[in-house]
């Protein structure tokens, strides 16, 4: 009976570790965050007895995420945990010595981030989505889903760095699927209705999202700015559940929970220089049926077999 109060005690003695997470909001990420924080505790990590977590939200405004990743860094965390590149990037500015860990990153090696996959080089590593290649492979399947498409603006934030790279492999993709890209630029919260002006001016007939933290925020007016008018949509999966029509994108909190092994090992010594970046493997196609009825648009049967969800 002695030995149980004795080894709680002695476990409280030892190091906390001190984890940074640095993000937009807890609402634009509380599934994968609650799903990190369980993937923690699977690891043996008990919040307030060897571990705490400093959260720092942007709450909308990415010109913070400087600031907010500098004040994780005067705080001398143990490491840094952050959701994407945007993220990255301004913890990238503000410290190279402190490990920082990537949970969605979309191309680490295309934005300069990491040296490469296998060898990440410098203080930060992580698990990547690969937008660039995911970016071509949903176009790929909303020329499926939309018989006719012909000309699709894409709306990406000029401030995301893996924007950059995965608008290119769009725009480069597009003639051989018989597609016109147009892209549309939203560089903050304040600019969406110029943004949806342009692509009504283009005569778009679709528009593609690339995922941001700034488009998580905008889900419903996208969404919304889309059905209004009568154009099928594709973007993350929290963008389908918004209204937005097709999606092909990975669970967020898979890789969210999986981040946690990353944090684990660093913590237990390990350097992020000599932790390769593994990339997503497992996609779902998700369909709102919903918004195809409101469009008046019948998906194709092969793809709405393919389908891991189907939203009604």
């Amino acid at each position: 009976m002695l030995t149980v109060p004795l080894a709680a005690g002695a476990q409280q003695t030892g190091k906390v570790y001190r984890i940074g997470f640095l993000g937009d909001s807890l609402a634009a990420f509380s599934e994968p965050t609650e799903a990190f924080r369980q993937g923690l505790r699977d690891l043996g990590y008990v919040e307030g007895r060897n571990i705490t977590i400093e959260y720092r939200w942007a709450e909308g405004k990415p010109e913070r995420m400087r600031e907010l990743a500098e004040e994780l860094v005067r705080l001398k965390v143990d490491l840094i945990v952050v959701p994407s590149s945007i993220y990255t990037e301004a913890t990238k500015r503000a410290t190279s010595t402190i490990p920082i860990v990537f949970w969605g990153h979309a191309d680490p090696v295309a934005t300069g981030h990491v040296t490469s996959l296998s060898r990440p080089g410098g203080n930060i590593t992580g698990i990547s989505l690969m937008m660039t290649e995911t970016s071509v492979k949903s176009l790929e399947l909303f020329k499926q889903a939309v018989p006719g498409l012909a000309r699709v603006a894409v709306i990406f934030d000029p401030a995301t760095p893996s924007h950059g790279p995965a608008l290119k492999a769009v725009e480069a993709a597009g003639p051989a699927l018989g597609l016109q890209v147009q892209p549309v630029a939203v560089p903050s919260a304040t600019e969406f209705d110029s943004a949806f002006s342009a692509i009504v001016r283009g005569r778009a007939d679709a528009v593609l999202i690339l995922t941001t933290p700034l488009f998580v925020t905008g889900a419903q007016r996208l969404a919304k700015f889309a059905l209004t008018h009568k154009l099928p949509s594709m973007g993350a999966k929290y963008l389908v559940e918004a209204g937005v029509l097709i999606s092909y994108w990975p669970n967020r909190a898979d890789f969210a929970r999986h981040c946690a092994i990353y944090v684990d090992k660093i913590l237990k010594g390990a350097k992020p220089a000599d932790l390769p970046v593994e990339q997503v493997t497992k996609f779902e196609l998700v369909i709102n049926l919903k918004t195809a009825k409101a469009l008046g648009l019948k998906i194709p049967t092969p793809l709405m077999q393919r389908a891991d969800q189907i939203i009604e």
